[in-house]
C-alpha cells in the first residue's frame, strides 16, 4: 500500500505562537516619602496587562501668608505695644493734683425777700399796652380804600406783613426771633397818593429790636422829640410783578416797644412836607 503525504487542514494547524511579554524589572528598595509629598510613581514600570495606568497626583504648593492678615496683625501688635509703653511711662511719673473746679457755689439770701424790691427788679411792664388800633391815625375825610387793604385801623398778622415784602420767609423767621408781638395798620388813597401807617410792637425784653428798626442811616428828623426820622426817594421803583413806577417817602420812629412806620407812595416824587406832617401827626398819638 502506497502512502502519500497529505497536507494538514487549517483546522488541524497549531495555533500561532504568542510573543512573550517581557517580565517587569525587579522593584528596587522602597524610599520613604517626605511628609506632605505625593506618592512616588515609577514611570518606567509596566502595569499588568489590562490594568489602568496610574494618574499622577498634583503636588500642593505651600500656602503663603496673606498681606491683609499681616497688616492687621501689625496694627494690633503696634497698638498693644504702644499702649503698654505709654502706661509704663505714665506710671513712672509722679502724681500731680488737678486744678480746683472754677464754678461758683449757689448762694441763697439769708433774709426774706422783700416783695416790693423783687417787683422793682423784675422787667418793666409794656410801655404801651391795650388796643393798638386806638393809637393809629385815621384816614382823612374824602379818602377812599386802597384796594383790599383796610381803610380803618385793623390788626395785622405777621404772615400778612411778611407777604408784602421781599424774602417773606426770612422776614417771618427774623421777626419771630426778635419776639415780635403784634401789629396794626390803616391804608387809604387821596389826591393821587397812597398812604400806609403801621405800628409794630415787640416784647418788653426786646425793646432794643424796636429801636434798631427805627435807627436808619440818613434819616432827617421830622420832630424835635421824635426818636427816628424820614426820607424821600428821588428815583422811582416798580410795584411787584408790574411795570408801574412809583416814588416813595418813609418815616420811622420808636417809642418804648412800639415802632411806627408811615409810607407815602405817588406817581411823582413825594413832597417831603407831606411825609413830615403825617409822621408828626402819628408820633403825637404815641407820646
Amino acid at each position: 500500500m502506497t502512502t502519500e503525504p497529505v497536507e494538514p487542514s487549517p483546522a488541524d494547524a497549531p495555533p500561532p505562537a504568542v510573543p512573550a511579554v517581557p517580565a517587569a524589572p525587579p522593584a528596587g528598595p522602597a524610599v520613604p516619602a517626605e511628609p506632605g509629598a505625593a506618592p512616588a510613581v515609577d514611570l518606567f514600570a509596566f502595569p499588568p496587562v489590562g490594568a489602568p495606568l496610574p494618574v499622577p497626583v498634583p503636588v500642593r504648593r505651600p500656602r503663603r501668608p496673606r498681606p491683609v492678615l499681616l497688616l492687621v496683625s501689625g496694627l494690633v501688635l503696634g497698638a498693644v505695644v504702644g499702649g503698654a509703653a505709654g502706661y509704663v511711662v505714665q506710671a513712672g511719673r509722679p502724681e500731680t493734683p488737678l486744678p480746683p473746679i472754677q464754678v461758683a457755689l449757689p448762694s441763697y439770701p439769708a433774709a426774706v425777700v422783700d416783695p416790693a424790691a423783687a417787683a422793682a427788679a423784675a422787667p418793666k411792664p409794656l410801655a404801651i399796652d391795650g388796643d393798638l388800633r386806638k393809637l393809629l391815625m385815621t384816614a382823612p375825610a374824602g379818602s377812599t380804600a386802597w384796594g383790599d387793604y383796610p381803610d380803618t385801623p385793623s390788626w395785622l398778622t405777621l404772615g400778612e406783613f411778611s407777604e408784602r415784602v421781599g424774602r417773606s420767609g426770612d422776614v417771618f423767621k427774623r421777626l419771630n426771633t426778635q419776639e415780635f408781638r403784634r401789629a396794626v395798620e390803616v391804608d387809604w388813597k387821596k389826591d393821587g397818593l397812597k398812604v400806609r401807617v403801621t405800628l409794630f410792637q415787640f416784647s418788653a425784653d426786646r425793646a432794643a429790636e424796636a429801636k434798631a428798626r427805627a435807627d436808619s442811616y440818613g434819616l432827617k428828623p421830622f420832630a424835635d422829640d421824635a426818636n427816628g426820622g424820614y426820607e424821600v426817594d428821588s428815583t422811582p421803583d416798580y410795584w411787584a410783578e408790574t411795570t408801574e413806577q412809583y416814588y416813595a417817602g418813609t418815616a420811622v420812629a420808636q417809642r418804648g416797644t412800639v415802632v411806627m412806620k408811615v409810607e407815602v407812595f405817588g406817581t411823582q416824587p413825594v413832597d417831603p412836607e407831606v411825609v413830615k406832617g403825617m409822621a408828626k401827626q402819628q408820633w403825637e398819638r404815641l407820646v
